[in-house]
């Protein structure tokens, strides 16, 4: 079960929002039980990059054993 302020990671990438498959977030809202989520992805330093409504299947709990990846953002 995810929960709001849980860190999930994206199963698809979001091109247009400059997120690619497995970029990790935060949840700041649940919608409709949790049929869909608000998504806050940010740097590292904690600059926002994007804030997204997401449907239940664009993301996924992280699970143990799993390791974080650092990349640059695509620029503009």
């Amino acid at each position: 079960m995810i929960r709001e302020h849980d860190s999930v990671v994206l199963t698809a990438g979001l091109p247009e929002h400059g997120l690619e498959r497995g970029d990790i977030g935060t949840v700041v809202l649940i919608h409709r039980g949790g049929a869909g989520y608000e998504v806050e992805f940010v740097t590292l330093e904690g600059e926002t990059v994007a804030v997204v409504s997401l449907q239940a299947s664009q993301v996924r709990a992280i699970t143990p054993g799993e390791i974080a990846h650092a990349r640059p953002l695509p620029t503009a």
